[in-house]
């Protein structure tokens, strides 16, 4: 085992956050039960604000940066993991308040691992990720409310050539929906139609204000962007259909009306991916397992090195990252 290794760890400098590479030994990690060696990591929207310092993400200074982390147990104080055990980790606050996972070694909590299905390597399951796992939450809050009954249906996904977006596009497509993919980027057009996307509309028709009721399109939609555009696709969703809401790319604000929901029946579903409980985690897991197409993941994904995280981070926050972006921790 290694006497130090690299880590990406944010720290207060003149009272602002500020990231950087350092290198730490297993005496600086936290005292958690399971040590963990990680293979993979993966970039996020979050990650992207913690490196960059456009947002304060962590709440707790230093921090090891990273929300997503992929490895294998190499010691537990704790009997429910045993050397060899390959995990994951997604959200639990890993990069606000927990060590994350940009380190080739971290100490975890219990609680917050989950078996990696046999049916990824760790690299596939970080090229799902937070994003990913996130994207699978909101089709599943979909069909159980049964937004998804109606086969094929008229399905939004707004962010679309993002994480939570491109993966979202891939299984509504793989269920059999017509999905309509939102974005900004009308170079990414081959990119969302080899991910199943029927259409594709310019974020510029959604994300200025709206009228509190439109002419009703989609049976229902994923939206990861939030602000007027999550108002307009509210105000757009016919009859009965729903929205899973996960993200705010544009904005926390939700300058909408009630009217789509009194008189419409149109559902608001907040999906959160922090503090899932186990059990609905393995759903989602399993989930992708199930419906996510290995080739469609494979053309979502690059892969870069740990050393790349600072430009990366700086791409993503500015929207110029597409899919999803796998980091080699090794």
């Amino acid at each position: 085992m290694a006497d130090s290794f690299r880590a990406m760890v944010i720290r207060d400098v003149e009272g602002k956050p500020r990231a950087g590479f350092e290198e730490l030994t297993l005496a600086d990690l936290p005292d958690n039960e399971v040590l963990v060696e990680i293979s993979h990591s993966s970039v996020n929207y979050k990650d992207g604000l913690a490196i960059s310092g456009k947002g304060r993400i962590a709440r707790r200074l230093p921090m090891v940066a990273g929300i997503d982390l992929a490895g294998v147990v190499v010691s537990s104080r704790d009997a429910g993991w045993k050397a060899g055990d390959r995990v994951i980790v997604n959200g639990w606050g890993l990069s606000e308040t927990e060590w994350g996972a940009y380190t080739r070694f971290q100490r975890l909590k219990p609680g917050h691992l989950t078996r990696l299905p046999d049916g990824f390597t760790p690299a596939q399951a970080m090229a799902i990720g937070t994003a990913g796992y996130t994207a699978a939450l909101c089709v599943l809050a979909l069909q159980d409310f049964g937004a998804l009954a109606e086969k094929p249906g008229e399905v939004l996904v707004t962010g679309a050539a993002g994480g939570v977006g491109s993966v979202a596009v891939a299984l509504l497509a793989a269920l059999g929906h017509r999905v309509t993919a939102s974005t900004g980027r009308p170079a990414e057009q081959g990119f969302l139609s080899d991910l199943g996307a029927s259409a594709l509309l310019d974020r510029a028709e959604l994300s200025a204000p709206g009228k509190p009721l439109q002419p009703e399109r989609w049976t229902a939609a994923v939206d990861a962007v939030g602000s007027a555009t999550l108002a307009n696709v509210l105000a757009q969703t016919r009859y009965g259909g729903a929205v899973a809401a996960c993200g705010l790319a544009q904005g926390a604000d939700l300058p909408a009306t009630v009217m789509p929901h009194i008189l419409r029946g149109v559902a608001l579903l907040g999906v959160d991916s922090v503090m899932v409980p186990q059990a609905k985690r393995a759903r989602a897991w399993d989930f992708l397992d199930k419906h996510l197409d290995r080739d469609k993941l494979a053309a979502l994904t690059v892969t870069a090195p740990m050393s790349d995280l600072p430009e990366l981070a700086q791409k993503i926050v500015a929207g110029q990252l597409r899919g999803r972006t796998v980091i080699e921790i090794g």
